[in-house]
């Protein structure tokens, strides 16, 4: 579902996704929302990253009957504003009847698209990558219908509260048997890191063969060149770039008032660049989350894609704030390495996060959540951005190029041609 101009995070997955194969010889066809969608449901759209997609990937926008998702009231139409009762129990019929999720009325529309585009051309292999899970039930019975292989790509986790390391659903509840019957089904599962495969494999013990990980990594060609920073003796300007969300620590905010009452950090500023959360409705109640005016933390607003290497060139030292959780990696992880900047890494030491930042050597992680580690990270992480060497920020990029999203998807894309064999 999530494509170019879609501006959520799981849209470069995809995205590189289809490139790449394209690159290597496959004829690529994307089944993606109308834009409209986009512009009803999230509220805004990032149209600078369609002049990203390669001409050669051919995509077909399937519309989202979305009456039931619409917030913004001048959006909304006569029924939805009216009766939203109505609307809102008859998503909940279409859900029991079809499949488990908000996004079932997309299913119908992607088969019948995939099918006219087989009909053109037989298919030779079917992806759905997820969230939401629709995609994955779509995958399924195309997969059904065509006989073509299936590949599930979990840019997320269904059954899986990531962030509670908990089940998601209670017992019975009918998400399970949906993606069991997709897992079944699947020829290939991928999964963003380690511990979410495990997961899974201990769960599903008869696919765990099929069951691989593809890490996020990072593009290129979207973030870039940023360039090395020469230590600046005025005030350090520290940044974060990406989503905001609920999810975030931000409890965190009493260590950085605390590292702020150092000299290292006394004049310097934190500025944030992303959305406040995916969805218009979640944006005041994040707003509220962050610290106030007195905290130097500004928030910017979103950025472009194409002005992101200017923002990370400004940036002395790169915040991260993700949810602690072993299943939680994060896109960004990858993007904030390839700066070849300092990182303050603010989640727990068993965060997945922490694997692909092993080695890395300007990374100045957490103990833990509370006050003190999360000054001392800051601190560390400022006192190492005055004595950055462009050495050190070579040996920063050498460390993050093995993640570079097109050294990733080779391997990948050679497993799923054996498919075909």
């Amino acid at each position: 579902m999530h494509f170019p101009p879609s501006r959520a995070s799981g849209v470069f997955r995809p995205l590189a996704m289809a490139n790449h194969f394209v690159s290597t010889g496959w004829q690529v066809t994307v089944i993606t929302a109308t834009e409209k969608f986009f512009g009803d449901v999230n509220g805004t759209t990032d149209d600078a990253l369609l002049a990203h997609v390669d001409p050669r990937v051919r995509v077909e926008r399937v519309p989202v009957p979305a009456e039931h998702l619409i917030t913004d009231v001048r959006r909304m139409s006569w029924r939805r504003a009216h009766i939203p009762k109505v609307v809102g129990a008859w998503a909940k019929v279409r859900e029991r009847v079809l499949f488990p999720e908000r996004y079932s009325s997309w299913i119908p529309g992607v088969v019948r698209r995939a099918l006219a585009v087989h009909r053109r051309r037989p298919v030779d292999v079917v992806l759905g990558t997820g969230n939401p899970w629709s995609a994955f039930e779509a995958g399924r019975l195309i997969k059904t219908l065509t006989s073509a292989p299936l590949i599930l790509d979990y840019r997320d986790s269904w059954t899986l509260d990531q962030f509670g390391e908990r089940d998601a659903f209670g017992p019975g509840h009918p998400a399970w048997a949906a993606e069991r019957k997709a897992v079944t089904a699947a020829d290939l599962i991928v999964y963003v890191n380690e511990p979410m495969r495990d997961w899974h494999a201990a769960r599903y013990p008869d696919a765990s063969s099929r069951m691989t990980v593809l890490e996020n990594g990072y593009d290129a060609g979207l973030l870039g060149e940023v360039p090395f920073r020469s230590p600046s003796s005025g005030p350090l300007v520290l940044g974060s770039v990406g989503t905001i969300t609920e999810h975030w620590p931000h409890e965190a905010w009493r260590g950085w008032d605390r590292a702020r009452s150092e000299p290292e950090l006394g004049d310097a500023s934190l500025h944030l660049y992303g959305h406040l959360g995916f969805t218009r409705a979640a944006a005041s109640a994040i707003r509220a989350m962050l610290p106030g005016p007195d905290s130097q933390v500004v928030w910017e607003g979103s950025v472009p894609k194409s002005e992101l290497t200017a923002v990370y060139t400004s940036i002395d030292v790169l915040v991260m704030m993700i949810p602690s959780s072993r299943y939680v990696t994060a896109g960004k992880t990858y993007e904030y390495m390839a700066t070849g900047r300092p990182i303050v890494a603010i989640h727990t030491p068993r965060t997945a996060a922490a694997i692909p930042m092993r080695g890395y050597p300007l990374a100045f992680p957490c103990t833990d959540l509370g006050p003190t580690s999360v000054a001392e990270a800051f601190l560390a992480a400022a006192r190492r951005a005055r004595t950055m060497t462009a050495a050190d920020h070579e040996a920063a990029l050498a460390h993050a190029a093995r993640y570079r999203r097109d050294r990733l998807l080779d391997p990948f894309e050679a497993r799923v041609r054996g498919l075909l064999r």
